[in-house]
């Protein structure tokens, strides 16, 4: 794995304790839909379907993490939910929600981890 695996690796680890230290379930990690990419975490949200997308950066990046999940890249991991709905029995009963978890790594100190639910 190289340097940008083990970052992402990382970054996903840290993703997945937010989310069940917020209640949630984490159902899967790195669920690949074919070609037509990953889901990085799927988990429960009491009755609601969470497609969770993390993005991992280092603080002398010059992008936020949440910057790199744009409109396109939304609509890929909708296409993604459907499938994985579809491959898992149908949807739950809340629906599915896309939620982005923002990681990011300061040179010093503790990584801020940041939780958006509902991003598209």
């Amino acid at each position: 794995m190289n340097a940008r695996g083990a970052l992402g690796k990382y970054g996903e680890q840290l993703a997945a304790r937010r989310l069940a230290e917020a209640g949630m379930t984490v159902l899967e990690r790195n669920w690949r839909g074919g070609r037509t990419g990953e889901i990085d975490i799927v988990a429960r949200d009491g009755d609601v379907l969470v497609v969770c997308e993390v993005k991992t950066r280092r603080a002398v990046s010059f992008e936020h993490p949440m910057a790199a999940v744009t409109p396109a890249k939304a609509e890929r991991l909708r296409g993604l939910a459907e499938r994985w709905v579809q491959e898992h029995g149908g949807a739950p009963p809340g629906g599915v929600r896309l939620d982005v978890v923002g990681v990011l790594l300061p040179e010093r100190g503790a990584p801020v981890v940041e939780h958006v639910r509902g991003v598209a």
